[in-house]
Parts: structure tokens; C-alpha cells; sequence
């Protein structure tokens, strides 16, 4: 099982688990991480100062999925759909290493 950390934006706080992957340990060792956060559909996104290798990279994700985007580096949270989505599918623009889950309810993260 993975790291649990608290995403936490002003007063909205969600649980997550990372996965064991090195990015996902890359990116708890970096932790605390804090940057403005972006939307794009239904992602939320804010960039890190910290590239990756693609490892096991997906072009589709699941809902609730965190995600470093390997072109920005940015870390995602996939709240959703976004522009280039297609069908059902939750499509991030590009390559992307799954880091992690949120565990908690999320819907107020849109907010």
C-alpha cells in the first residue's frame, strides 16, 4: 500500500494515496508542494518544478486519479472530463504517470 498525504486547498481538504511507483515517491519526497491551481475541464492541474520519465504512462486516466503530465510537469487531479475527452473516457492532453488516487469524496474540489 502507498504513502496517504491531504490535499488541501483554503479550507477543502481530500485524502489520497499514492501509489508505489517512483514518481509517486519522487513526489512525496518533494512534499509539502504548494502552487496555483489551474482548470482544464475537469482537471485540475498546477504546476511543479520537477520533470519525470515516463513510467507506465497512460493516455487515459480514472476519475479521482493524480497524475504527474510529463510535458508541463504539472501534478493533475482528474476530477473529470476534460476538452479532449472522448466518450466517457477521462483523457489527459498528453502522457501521464498515475501517481495516486484521491480516497475521499472530491465533488467540493471543483469549487
Amino acid at each position: 500500500m502507498g504513502k496517504a498525504l491531504k490535499i488541501v486547498a483554503g479550507d477543502i481538504v481530500a485524502e489520497a494515496t499514492l501509489n508505489d511507483s517512483k514518481t509517486a515517491r519522487m513526489v512525496y519526497d518533494a512534499l509539502p508542494i504548494s502552487g496555483e491551481a489551474n482548470l482544464w475541464g475537469d482537471e485540475i492541474y498546477f504546476d511543479v518544478d520537477f520533470p519525470a520519465e515516463e513510467e507506465n504512462g497512460k493516455l487515459t486516466v480514472e476519475l479521482g486519479d493524480i497524475a504527474l503530465w510529463l510535458e508541463g510537469p504539472a501534478l493533475c487531479i482528474f476530477l473529470g472530463k476534460t476538452p479532449v475527452s472522448r466518450g466517457n473516457e477521462i483523457r489527459p492532453a498528453s502522457v501521464v504517470n498515475v501517481i495516486g488516487k484521491i480516497n475521499t469524496r472530491f465533488e467540493h474540489l471543483r469549487e
